[in-house]
C-alpha cells in the first residue's frame, strides 16, 4: 500500500465534498488536482471511474425527483458530445489538453464571479445547446459540469430535484466516456488500485455534501467554489510554465 498517494485521496475527498455542495460537481476540482499527481490521460480515465460511483450515490442520496423531459433534452447531446469529445482528446496533445483546462478553469471562474446574476431562459433549444456543450468539455477536458449547472439553473428546479436529475445525466456522460478512455487507452492497469477507494470516496463525500448542504446555503459556497476553482486553474498554468 506504500505506492498509494493518500494525498491525492485525501483531494479527492475535498473535491467531492465541495462539488457536492457547490454544484459544479466533484470533476471541476478532481480534473486539475489529478494532474499534480497523475499524467493527462490517466486523470480522464480515473475521472470517469471515480463519477460513476460518485453519481450513482447521488441518485440514491437524492432520488425524491427526477425531471425527465431536461433529462432528456440535455441527457441525449451531453451523450452524444461527450464520444465526440473523448474521440478528440486523443488526437490533441496533452499540453494543449492542459493549458486548454486551465485557461477553461479560469475564465470560467471570472465569469461565474462577475456574473453572478446571470440566466438563460428556459427553453428546450438552450437545453439542448447546454447539454452539448457540458458533453463535450467533460469528454474532452475531464469537466462539464458547470455549465450544465448553468443551463439546468435557468429552469429554477427545487434543490434535490436539480442534484437528482444533473447527476443523472453526469452518470450517462461518464457511463458513455468510460468505454470511450477505455478504447483510448486512457485506463490503465496500474492505476485501477485507486478505484476501490475512489468509490468509497465518492459515497462519503457525497454525503458529507448533503449534511452540509442541509446547513449551509448553497449560494455562499458556490461562491467558495468558484475562488478554489481560479486558485486551481492559475496554479495549473504556472506548474504548465514552470516545466
Amino acid at each position: 500500500m506504500r505506492s498509494i498517494n493518500y494525498v491525492f485521496l485525501l483531494l479527492a475527498l475535498f473535491a467531492e465534498i465541495i462539488g457536492t455542495i457547490g454544484g459544479f460537481g466533484s470533476s471541476v476540482f478532481f480534473v486539475p488536482l489529478g494532474n499534480f499527481y497523475f499524467d493527462f490521460y490517466s486523470v480522464l480515465g480515473l475521472t470517469a471511474i471515480f463519477h460513476l460511483s460518485s453519481n450513482l450515490s447521488k441518485i440514491v442520496l437524492f432520488k425524491k425527483g427526477l425531471d425527465k423531459k431536461l433529462l432528456l433534452s440535455i441527457g441525449i447531446p451531453s451523450v452524444l458530445f461527450v464520444v465526440l469529445g473523448g474521440l478528440l482528446s486523443k488526437v490533441l496533445e496533452t499540453t494543449f489538453l492542459e493549458v486548454f483546462l486551465g485557461l477553461f478553469l479560469v475564465g470560467l471562474s471570472l465569469f461565474f464571479l462577475i456574473k453572478h446574476k446571470l440566466s438563460i431562459a428556459a427553453h428546450t433549444k438552450n437545453a439542448i445547446i447546454g447539454g452539448s456543450l457540458s458533453g463535450f468539455s467533460a469528454g474532452l477536458l475531464g469537466t462539464g459540469g458547470a455549465i450544465r449547472g448553468l443551463t439546468m439553473a435557468a429552469f429554477n428546479l427545487e434543490k434535490q430535484v436539480f442534484i437528482a436529475t444533473s447527476a443523472f445525466i453526469d452518470f450517462m456522460i461518464d457511463f458513455s466516456r468510460t468505454f470511450v478512455y477505455y478504447n483510448n487507452g486512457y485506463i490503465h492497469a496500474h492505476d485501477l488500485k485507486y478505484v476501490p477507494f475512489l468509490l468509497v470516496i465518492g459515497l462519503l463525500g457525497t454525503y458529507l455534501g448533503k449534511k452540509i448542504l442541509a446547513y449551509i446555503p448553497q449560494s455562499q459556497f458556490r461562491r467558495l467554489s468558484l475562488v478554489f476553482i481560479l486558485i486551481i486553474g492559475l496554479a495549473t498554468l504556472i506548474k504548465l510554465m514552470l516545466n
